[in-house]
């Protein structure tokens, strides 16, 4: 049986393996999908054990995105533009393959959402391995300015420089005022309960608020937009579902129908 599993540290909280079981169901495919706690350095040496028992690819999170990027012989040119890999699968010549598909996951939970994205200006919040992997997605699906706020300015530049001059870094207490309608929070904020500090100005023309984070109950970042007055807001349940589904497709050819398994997660949160 074909062996896939997503490597993290932590891991134990992973959706990942109820998800790909879930897709594995709906699309009829034999295949096994575990959670793999790796050693904060030793990611490389786990993966490599992985595959000599057999694994065929796998998901890569939280710390371990950039050295599945190190690690990858051929890269995606969307995985080459993020400098982050979340997704690793071996061709036929047994090369590792690295992909990213964090972005493809965010857009099309945007989509599903209703939120208007052509000609859009949109604020960023974060300059993490989770803001490098949708920044070209976002500019792709027509995004006509994005700005990239980070508590460290210098982070946020060394970003933007990879992309054209639509792209803009700026630290969080120094957001240019414009007219936002999508701010996407990129930070790990949530897991301890925070938000970034950012100036209410920023969400006057918001109309949808999303927080990549989620959990059973809206993050403090959501929780302070829904105050401020935003008309939509979503956390990251949908662009987890929706990268998984790209990674599945990567792997087994197949697209699955995320709304059945969106349905059973957020089932299962509340």
């Amino acid at each position: 049986m074909d062996r896939y599993a997503v490597f993290g540290n932590p891991i134990g909280h992973s959706k990942s393996p109820l998800i790909h079981r879930l897709f594995a169901q709906q699309c009829a495919e034999v295949m096994q999908y575990e959670a793999i706690l790796a050693p904060v350095d030793g990611f490389a040496d786990v993966w490599r054990d992985f595959v000599t028992a057999g694994g065929r690819g796998g998901n890569v999170t939280v710390p371990f995105k950039e050295q599945a990027f190190q690690l990858a012989d051929i890269l995606t040119e969307r995985a080459a533009k993020a400098g982050a890999v979340n997704t690793l699968s071996l061709n036929a010549q047994g090369q590792l393959c690295g992909d990213n598909t964090d972005g493809a996951g965010l857009v099309a939970d945007l989509v599903r959402l209703g939120a208007s994205l052509q000609g859009q200006t949109v604020l960023l919040l974060g300059a993490g391995g989770a803001s490098r992997g949708v920044i070209e997605p976002l500019l792709q699906a027509g995004v006509s300015q994005l700005v990239l706020a980070n508590r460290t300015l210098h982070k946020a530049e060394l970003i933007a420089v990879n992309f054209p001059d639509q792209v803009q870094a700026c630290a969080l207490d120094a957001i240019p005022a414009q007219n936002y309608s999508l701010v996407i929070n990129a930070t790990s904020s949530g897991l301890s309960g925070s938000r970034p500090d950012i100036s209410a100005q920023h969400l006057q023309h918001c109309q949808l608020a999303y927080d990549m984070m989620y959990g059973k109950e809206p993050t403090a970042f959501l929780q302070w937009c829904q105050q401020q007055g935003v008309a939509q807001c979503a956390d990251g349940l949908g662009m987890l579902v929706g990268q998984a589904a790209e990674s599945f497709a990567i792997w087994r050819g197949k697209k699955p129908d995320i709304t059945p398994v969106l349905a059973e997660l957020k089932r299962q949160l509340a």
